[in-house]
């Protein structure tokens, strides 16, 4: 799969989840605004016919009253006469609210009618048309008496309520109660507190722990709102975990972001690990490349010294038999190491290296590969020292795979030396603490500041640019970093351009006992 292919694929992924994302979130935040708004409507409507409650408690209260007073005065003025017959009269009526809920009101009248003989009276047709309009005149009598009682008790409403203290007019309990019902008519099930404010701000009543701390969810009503604006009091009802009931609406959008989080996640280790696959692809090409390359070269050297042994005249000359023999025999071991190298790769499939563990001196090791590799470095006129001030520098490592880690740090030296400048090669060891450095310079071309945290990947080389004969597999510094890892160790390069670099290896020392 080409790269562009797999840009275009994450580009339009990613839109896609955006997209997601914020219908998500639109969605949710709509929501929320509309079960806001549905919970500010209920509790309007709640404490408006909370509102409307007291003021129908405070009307039938003062007719209570009224007609009380009008009883005892009736009573006290027909105690007085004599030859009466008592009448008892049923009066009810109605008031409408301006919400459509309606307050009904009964009361018995009882009055004394004053007995008096009647004349005796024919029978006939005037007589019934008398008694008629006797009723009618009653009836309407009635009416005005009704009308008149209700005329009343409004104006003694309206002269003397608003002037009462409003915690005379209003029964707490009853407040509460008429709170609790109308909220859970509305469906507005969750704790609350209210208080009873005068126009001032200052608070008349309190329920217990009212404290509002969060204004959104502070709700107010005028308890009275047909008192005079200088006497109008105010009750305020606070919801505290209101955010809770509005957020529990939208819970089940929990889910769907959880698992939308759980989609990106894996579309993200998916790209990664495509361009991965891409990039290890790449590499293994240029592998491939460098080592059909690798063993063309040994293998043709070797296919033309055959010929050569071939001619009857190399036969006759021992010294150019010495030499193409020789030739076969130098090809052949770099064959057998560029083979050895690609062996190498099956190590970087397994969790652990088998090693055969001993305990070396550090010292020992770096002076055995020195004095092999002092002839590389002489044929290139450079040369190579050392400063191994460690002591007891004993560790436990794979002698051969450590002297392979020593060998292939050298030959990078060596390969990506300074063409301009003499080869320059130092070793140095020294104790620190409980663990043995070991530290290999060189004056070499150095490495970009970019291809430092990717050098010691497998497959990974560093561009030479023009140079062309520096071959390799990318395999070199990834055995040196696995086999170190592997012996509880660390290594890490310094390096600048043109001016060298420099590896560390640190292991931890064995202690004696």
């Amino acid at each position: 799969m080409k790269k562009s292919t797999i840009w275009l694929l994450a580009i339009i992924m990613a839109l896609t989840f955006i997209g997601l994302l914020y219908i998500q979130i639109m969605y949710m935040e709509n929501m929320i605004k509309m079960r806001n708004e549905q919970f500010t409507e209920a509790v309007k409507r709640s404490l408006y016919a909370v509102s409307t409650s007291l003021e129908l408690d405070e009307t039938q209260r003062y007719l209570d009253e009224y007609l009380e007073e009008e009883e005892k005065k009736m009573l006290s003025s027909y105690e007085q006469r004599n030859d009466q017959q008592d009448i008892t009269t049923h009066h009810q009526f109605s008031i409408v609210s301006p919400d459509g809920s309606v307050a009904s009101f009964s009361f018995r009248e009882q009055t004394s009618t004053i007995i008096t003989p009647a004349a005796p009276q024919p029978k006939d047709h005037n007589t019934l048309i008398s008694t008629y309009r006797n009723m009618q005149e009653a009836r309407k009598g009635q009416y005005l008496y009704q009308k008149g009682l209700l005329n009343e008790v409004i104006l003694n409403m309206l002269s003397k309520a608003s002037t009462r203290p409003v915690m005379e007019r209003i029964d707490i309990k009853k407040l509460e109660t008429y709170l609790k019902s109308e909220f859970e008519n509305n469906g507005l099930n969750l704790p609350f507190q209210f208080a009873i404010y005068n126009k001032n701000e200052k608070i008349l009543y309190s329920s217990n722990q009212y404290d509002p701390k969060i204004e959104g969810n502070l709700f107010t009503q005028a308890i009275f709102p047909n008192d005079p604006p200088a006497r109008i009091n105010y009750l305020k009802v606070y919801f505290p975990t209101k955010r809770n009931y509005i957020s529990s609406s939208v819970k089940f959008m929990i889910p769907s972001f959880a698992f939308t989080f759980i989609l990106l996640v894996t579309f993200l280790f998916t790209i990664i690990v495509a361009f991965r696959q891409k990039k290890l692809t790449e590499m293994k090409n240029d592998f491939i490349n460098n080592m059909t390359h690798e063993f063309k070269t040994p293998i043709s050297t070797i296919s033309l010294a055959a010929q050569m042994l071939n001619d009857p005249s190399v036969a006759k000359s021992p010294a150019l038999f010495q030499h193409i023999s020789g030739v076969i025999n130098d090809e052949t071991k770099r064959l057998r190491f560029q083979v050895e190298k690609v062996l190498q790769m099956s190590m970087f499939d397994r969790q652990k290296t088998l090693m055969k563990l001993h305990n070396v001196d550090v010292n020992d090791i770096v002076t055995s590969v020195m004095s092999t590799f002092k002839l590389k470095v002489e044929k290139y006129g450079g040369v190579i020292d050392a400063d191994l001030e460690a002591e007891d520098a004993i560790v436990s490592v794979d002698e051969m795979h450590f002297t392979n880690v020593i060998f292939n740090l050298l030959d990078n030296a060596v390969k990506y030396r300074r063409e301009e400048e003499p080869l320059s090669l130092f070793i140095r060891t020294r104790t620190i603490g409980d663990k043995v450095e070991i530290s290999i310079r060189d004056n070499g071309i150095g490495i970009k500041r970019e291809d430092l945290k990717k050098i010691f990947d497998k497959f990974y080389r560093v561009s030479t640019g023009n140079r062309h004969d520096v071959k390799g597999f990318g395999l070199g510094l990834a055995y040196v970093h696995k086999i170190i890892t592997d012996l509880k160790g660390d290594i890490r390069v310094e390096s600048e351009i043109n001016q060298g670099s420099t590896f560390i290896i640190t292991l931890p020392l064995i202690k004696n006992k």
